[in-house]
């Protein structure tokens, strides 16, 4: 019994101490904690950068990315030239049920039209309303942040939020 005494004295030390420190727990539907500046809660769309590339897509390890486009001629850029093929987004969803937030979506889009949006109350009672078409990702871009400097010696451009 000698050497166990040692060892509960230290535990009990532990829990007087921690008893008396005030708690930190927020109550959240009452109180709502501010999050992180560039946290990641709902991925937002900017429409007029998307290209339907479809690299976001095939990139995404849940599938959770849908994309319908078609391509039509868009004028040439000079006079007497060839008229240019683009391509036009018709379709853009996301199906938050699936989604695991792992941001390689938004790391792999070359033309900048997936960025990180910190709001993280969208929840809903039908599991169906997760999905999210280009239509409400639009409306998360006013929610994103601009970015942050980098710090000092830092050679890579800083990136901006399209406006």
């Amino acid at each position: 019994m000698a050497p166990k005494l040692p060892g509960l004295a230290k535990g009990l030390g532990v829990t007087f101490r921690t008893m008396f420190k005030p708690n930190v727990t927020v109550q959240y539907p009452h109180v709502k904690e501010e999050p992180a500046p560039r946290a990641r809660g709902v991925i937002a769309l900017h429409e007029e950068n998307c290209t339907s590339c479809m690299l976001c897509a095939r990139e995404c390890p849940d599938w959770c990315i849908y994309i319908e486009g078609h391509k039509y001629l868009a004028p040439p850029r000079r006079e007497g030239g060839k008229p240019r093929q683009k391509n036009a987004l018709d379709r853009f969803d996301i199906d938050f049920a699936l989604c695991m937030y792992c941001g390689i979506c938004v790391e792999v889009c070359p033309f900048d039209a997936l960025f990180w949006s910190p709001e993280y109350e969208y929840s809903t009672p039908h599991i169906a309303d997760l999905l999210h078409d280009k239509a409400k990702l639009g409306e998360w871009m006013e929610t994103v942040p601009e970015f942050e400097p980098y710090g000092t010696g830092s050679e890579q451009k800083v990136k901006q939020v399209p406006s």
